[in-house]
């Protein structure tokens, strides 16, 4: 097992350096899941809830959040994001939303946090959006998918 890189020799925590590492294109993939009741799962899919385009304001908030990670996460760099994707996929048989989170930059350091960081928000967007008709909707899965880039040029989760 790795040392945990976010604490010195003291055991304190800090920013690690990324300044002698090389710039690569680097890709995060991370998905997640919000079940829900069959009914909340049919407002999303026909657009008819009260407060709007479920899946558009949370495509939205998936964004702004990868944009905002390091402003979030104490210790992750601030990267220039070339690349956002956040994408949706309905899953009837489990009264489910996939989400799925693509980022993108080239730089030194990766973007897992932006991608995980993106997928919980949209998660999160979802169920504020869809709250009233169903408080038990459950967030779940939040996982990274894929990394590329860096020393793991193309790593599937498993090879991570």
């Amino acid at each position: 097992m790795t040392e945990l890189t976010h604490f010195d020799a003291q055991g304190q925590a800090h920013m690690v350096d990324v300044g002698a590492k090389p710039n690569t294109h680097r890709i995060a993939i991370a998905e997640g899941f919000i079940t829900m009741q069959p009914a909340t799962l049919d407002i999303i899919a026909a657009g008819t809830a009260k407060k709007g385009d479920v899946l558009g304001i949370a495509r939205i908030a998936g964004i702004m959040a990868a944009k905002k990670t390091s402003e979030l996460i104490p210790l992750c760099h601030p990267i220039a994001l070339t690349k956002v994707a956040v994408e949706f996929e309905l899953l009837p048989e489990k009264n489910a939303v996939r989400c799925e989170v693509r980022t993108e930059t080239v730089g030194p350091t990766g973007v897992e946090m932006e991608a995980l960081t993106a997928v919980q928000v949209a998660l999160l967007t979802i169920y504020d959006m869809c709250k009233a008709v169903d408080k038990g909707m459950v967030m779940e899965g939040v996982s990274l998918r894929e990394k590329h880039g860096g020393k793991s040029q193309n790593a599937e989760i498993s090879d991570i």
